[in-house]
């Protein structure tokens, strides 16, 4: 795990040189591609080096952070083309593959805590430093005080384990701990508000809308994959309170995942709406962890792998229709199928995978909650049966607005994609679809 640390670490330096934008975006290919030679076909923790390690959890998620991460500095070539501050830039997307790659590496508790934390301040910068509108101040506070609120009660609870405990690591969690109502409590609020869950998700609409491509691409991907991360680690500790309250978690989820959805509908904004249609997928991944089953719990992973694939690659679709006409506004980019055709395919993939079209992880992820959420109670079944429906209707309403109909007579001067931005969708797609034929390590077997 260390020469993996230390393979980002030394590519600080290197960030700051002239004209080294594209070797660090190969190296760090480079090295999702050595990643993906270390797969283990277990789910216990291996390559242990001081308190860093992996299990299939980890592993995933660490390889979908190299991943994104290389094609978030592909999807960014405008910063690279007008010198907008780019080695800054690269440096806070290093510092911030850093971050993440400790968070998701480190097997003691706190350290988690630790890095969890600090994986905000990068991505703060990449949305106050690269953002596009003023109010990008104001989405970057939001960001701050929502995360920040409930980390303090997770640090308190950390320390009340290990007063009682002696001990942080993952290994020596036993499920008889907890039964606390506030420890409950202070455990899981940080994780639910990262998600985000519905009620307090109003920090990530803003986020997404003020955020360059990067920002979105590593929001989506990554930022939501923490909290469920970290619900999948610490639920061990709190199973005892949670068979009793997590059916608050559960209803609050599926009802507002509904909800949501519906206020895709009324969207304009291709961002807003992206983020939004992210926030109903995560309700589903709540609900999934907090049913406490094995379906549930690996059903949940193989939607954050598809998610953070699937609405990082629709970001960068909407970014691309953005750079050529200056807005993000459904009104404005009508008829796209007329100017970029070729595009039209990938605007069509991405949004079959979206609404959990099979072959793509989302339907395994999907399939898998379903059966967890209806095998814990039969009544999430009409929430469940909304929000599939509006899961559809409001990823067609995008797709259909965006390609067809009048277009608008400004847009003449656009052009097709280009052959990076055919790369970037392709590998976003590729492995979302290509996964499920290797489904047991989606699925955590």
């Amino acid at each position: 795990m260390m020469k993996f640390m230390l393979m980002i670490m030394f590519l600080a330096p290197l960030a700051l040189l002239l004209n080294i934008y594209w070797l660090v975006h190969f190296i760090l290919f480079l090295s999702s591609f050595l990643f993906m030679m270390l797969v283990q076909p277990t789910w216990l923790f291996n390559y242990i080096s001081y308190f860093m390690g992996m299990d299939l959890i980890s592993y995933g998620l660490i390889l979908l952070s190299f991943w994104i991460c290389s094609l978030m500095l592909m999807a960014s070539e405008t910063i690279n083309y007008c010198n907008y501050s780019v080695n800054l830039f690269l440096m806070s997307i290093i510092l911030l593959m850093l971050m993440l790659y400790l968070t998701f590496s480190s097997m003691n508790l706190f350290y988690f805590y630790l890095f969890f934390e600090s994986s905000l301040i990068p991505t703060l910068f990449l949305i106050i430093g690269w953002g596009y509108q003023p109010e990008r101040l104001q989405a970057g506070i939001y960001l701050l005080f929502y995360t920040l609120f409930a980390s303090l009660p997770l640090l308190v609870s950390i320390f009340f384990v290990y007063t009682n405990m002696m001990s942080l690591s993952y290994m020596m969690f036993n499920e008889s701990f907890s039964f606390n109502f506030f420890f409950y409590l202070s455990m899981l609020f940080a994780f639910l508000i990262k998600m985000p869950m519905f009620l307090v998700h109003l920090w990530l609409p803003k986020a997404h809308v003020e955020a360059p491509i990067s920002g979105s691409m590593i929001l989506a991907g990554i930022m939501l994959k923490l909290g469920g991360y970290g619900m999948l680690r610490v639920m061990k500790l709190i199973s005892l309170v949670g068979v009793k309250l997590n059916i608050v978690w559960v209803s609050i989820s599926l009802v507002g995942g509904v909800l949501v959805s519906l206020l895709c509908l009324r969207q304009v904004d291709m961002k807003s709406l992206i983020a939004y249609s992210s926030v109903s997928h995560m309700s589903l991944v709540i609900a999934g962890v907090m049913t406490m089953n094995y379906w549930g719990y690996s059903g949940a992973y193989a939607l954050m792998i598809g998610h953070g694939l699937c609405s990082s690659g629709m970001f960068c679709l909407a970014n691309i229709s953005y750079e050529r006409s200056g807005s993000r506004s459904l009104l404005i980019n009508k008829g796209m199928m007329n100017f970029m055709p070729s595009m039209c395919l990938w605007w069509f993939l991405l949004s079959s995978s979206n609404m959990a079209a099979p072959p793509s992880l989302n339907l395994l992820g999907e399939v898998s909650l379903l059966n967890s959420l209806v095998g814990w109670s039969w009544t999430t079944m009409f929430a469940l049966a909304l929000l599939s429906f509006f899961s559809a209707a409001y990823t067609l309403y995008m797709y259909s607005y965006s390609q067809h109909g009048e277009y608008y007579s400004g847009l003449y001067g656009s052009f097709n994609g280009n052959l990076r931005e055919f790369f970037l969708l392709m590998l976003h797609w590729f492995p979302l679809n290509v996964l499920v034929l290797k489904g047991e390590l989606v699925m955590l077997w």
